[in-house]
């Protein structure tokens, strides 16, 4: 198991799944959502606060173009850790929401990667009061 704090390592010493967890960020905050998806597996399972599990790529793609309550922002990666075909990550992020509104939050992500090493699965949490 590899595990990272505050400062990641520098992507040249990332692992290939780590690689591509730090290149979905990068393509999400783009809004290059075509190549995001092409990131994960045809049968993808995303599970999500307040949403039913996105199935497939059909549906990811419908949920990055016209769901997703984003409008713009960055996400900033602070602590990694890998385990056989899995990535988490803690990060933050902060931005903007289609309705104006910044915001800021921080977040846990857990990337499961299939024989190909695209995303076969990912489950986000948000630490936001809800209880």
């Amino acid at each position: 198991m590899q595990t990272q704090t505050a400062a990641p390592a520098a992507p040249e010493h990332d692992s290939a799944p780590l690689r591509k967890v730090r290149t979905y960020y990068e393509l999400v905050d783009a809004g290059q959502v075509q190549a995001l998806v092409d990131l994960f597996a045809d049968d993808v399972q995303y599970h999500r606060p307040g949403y039913e599990p996105l199935v497939g790529k059909e549906q990811l793609e419908h949920f990055y173009r016209e769901r997703r309550v984003i409008r713009e922002g960055r996400h900033t990666v602070t602590t990694t850790v890998e385990s056989d075909d899995c990535v988490a990550v803690h990060g933050e992020f902060n931005g903007v929401l289609h309705d104006d509104r910044k915001s800021s939050l921080r977040f846990a992500d857990f990337f499961h990667l299939d024989e190909d090493g695209r995303f076969s699965r990912r489950d986000t949490f948000f630490f936001s009061p809800l209880v």
